[in-house]
């Protein structure tokens, strides 16, 4: 617990402050609504629903504000790459951005199902107070006109006794623009489920588009001022700790209480999104403009088992290691656009990918390139964007697990490393290497195999045999590993061991344990991360980084 403390307190600290202004928010709008005067004869007719109602609305629009900032991928790149105060330890909460964006949805889902009961419990009473014929004061309140020549004096939205809650519900903006944001809202979380993001990509990439009909409905959302309050001029005429027990004598000319007037809540969700907006508007048209610039492809290369590599140019174009871009090909569709890592290093005159066959657009795109007698598709690129393995050079020693296709920053960290030792670069401060790669098979990433094989014979001429430790784990029976000195495994690596060893061959050092791959391979390498850092921070400490994009 101590190490996991230590590890992770900024993330900690960073979360209670984020869940302690949810709470604050609430608390504070709840007893705003259940307390103030001025909603004294609102809550006469909706009781607690309304502070229910506006205290989750606030949080819903305190949430809303945050959740497009995690996805602001040129803001988050600047802040990792330009900023000097960002050191390690703030720098490694940029790369959680992804699970805050989930973590923001999911109470955003949650104050919308608490706002939604709650106006559902004060549409009942509405329509309940507005059928009413005993006389109360709800009654009376609810049956204050809608024309009333003294002013806007109405409270309850519902005009008459035969108009139906359906009706209100699907006439008026507040209505309307709920039912919207909400269907919105639930498509674009179901959507975003593991399977279906994984599986079709294209349905969670198209769906989750339609946050910009959540966001203009959310904006316009409390214009039609549904929820009312007693006007300031009202209180002073007619306050309702002194008037309220004699609503009947209101309309007599001779009452000292004058009918109280009110007025809708002002709209104040579009000054919560309106800044994050903007922001996102311009990180929009900034990617759009970098994305039309030319692309060169220089390289095309067809491996086995469906597996592409292009060679690219770009005017401007400037990387670092583990980098990603976004790619999309006109030619398959004009508004797809998919994120792939980075395999060539800084170093180097162009800039490639590794695309493999996963899926649609993946096999178009490579079917489109296995067409010799066509023209190139044309690429397009935005990026490229920071990730965690940015930081790979900033420890002594590295761990580093890729998992299938996970390998692919990996290949831009070693080719990297080659040639900082080429070029004698004296600033390298990571003095050994562990690399691990599990997959299933080894067919479909022959390149990978054959780059492995390249670097260990030239860190060989280079003197730099011991620099480079890796480890092949095969979980198929695919043993067909050719060209390479060191061992390969069939199985998956025993992670207690391999930390064991490393903690007693760098005792005191700092490791980074970088991993591309699964969300349970990342359990298993946080643990470890957590059990074998020693509490003194002058001993050996593992520090965990998990690619996200």
């Amino acid at each position: 617990m101590g190490n996991w403390v230590v590890t992770h307190w900024f993330s900690v600290l960073f979360l209670a402050a984020w869940l302690g202004l949810n709470i604050f928010l609430f608390v504070h709008a709840f007893l705003f609504f259940e307390k103030a005067d001025k909603y004294y004869y609102t809550r006469q007719i909706l009781g607690s629903a309304l502070a229910w109602a506006r205290a989750s609305a606030r949080c819903l629009n305190f949430n809303s504000m945050l959740i497009l900032l995690p996805v602001c991928r040129n803001l988050l790149s600047f802040l990792r790459g330009s900023c000097s105060f960002c050191r390690r330890t703030l720098r490694k909460q940029l790369d959680h951005n992804l699970t805050f964006h989930k973590l923001v949805a999911y109470m955003i889902c949650l104050h919308t199902a608490i706002h939604i009961i709650a106006h559902l419990f004060n549409f009942e009473r509405y329509s309940r107070s507005r059928q009413a014929t005993d006389g109360c004061l709800a009654s009376i309140l609810s049956n204050l006109s809608h024309q009333e020549k003294e002013g806007d004096s109405w409270l309850n939205p519902i005009q008459s006794p035969n108009m139906t809650v359906e009706y209100v519900t699907f006439t008026s903006i507040a209505g309307l623009t709920g039912v919207i944001i909400t269907i919105a809202l639930v498509l674009m979380v179901t959507s975003a489920m593991e399977f279906i993001r994984r599986s079709y990509f294209e349905v969670f990439w198209y769906t989750h588009h339609i946050f910009i009909i959540y966001f203009v409905g959310l904006g316009i959302h409390g214009i039609g001022g549904m929820v009312r309050g007693q006007t300031e001029e009202s209180l002073d005429e007619s306050h309702p700790h002194k008037c309220a027990e004699f609503f009947e004598k209101w309309g007599d000319p001779d009452s000292h209480c004058k009918r109280p007037q009110f007025e809708g809540l002002p709209a104040e969700s579009w000054k919560w999104i309106l800044t994050p907006s903007i922001l996102y508007i311009f990180e929009r048209i900034l990617r759009f403009y970098r994305s039309r610039q030319k692309v060169v492809i220089t390289k095309v290369v067809m491996y086995p088992s469906k597996v592409l590599e292009l060679q690219m140019n770009k005017r401007g174009f400037s990387m670092e290691v583990g980098q990603y871009i976004f790619v999309n090909c006109p030619l398959i569709s004009c508004l797809e656009w998919h994120p792939f890592t980075l395999t060539s290093a800084p170093e180097e005159d162009f800039f490639s990918i590794h695309i493999r066959a996963a899926g649609d657009w993946t096999e178009s795109l490579i079917r489109a390139f296995e067409q010799q007698h066509s023209p190139v598709p044309r690429i397009e690129v935005d990026g490229p964007f920071g990730t965690v393995s940015e930081d790979v050079f900033q420890y002594e020693v590295a761990m580093l697990v890729g998992a299938g296709i996970g390998v692919t920053p990996f290949a831009s960290i070693l080719k990297s490393i080659w040639y900082k030792f080429r070029n004698a670069d004296h600033s390298l401060k990571t003095q050994k290497i562990y690399f691990y790669w599990i997959c299933r098979e080894i067919g479909a990433f022959a390149w990978f195999n054959d780059l492995l094989a390249s670097l260990e014979q030239e860190m060989e001429e280079l003197g730099k045999v011991g620099f480079l430790n890796y480890r092949l784990f095969l979980t198929g029976w695919d043993s067909n590993v050719d060209g390479l000195k060191q061992k390969t495994f069939f199985g998956r690596p025993m992670w207690d061991n391999e930390f064991s060893t490393i903690a007693t061959a760098h005792p005191k050092s700092v490791v980074g344990v970088f991993l591309c791959g699964p969300q349970t391979l990342a359990r298993s390498l946080r643990k470890c991360c957590q059990r074998y850092s020693s509490l003194n921070p002058r001993k050996v400490q593992f520090y965990f980084n998990k690619e996200n994009f």
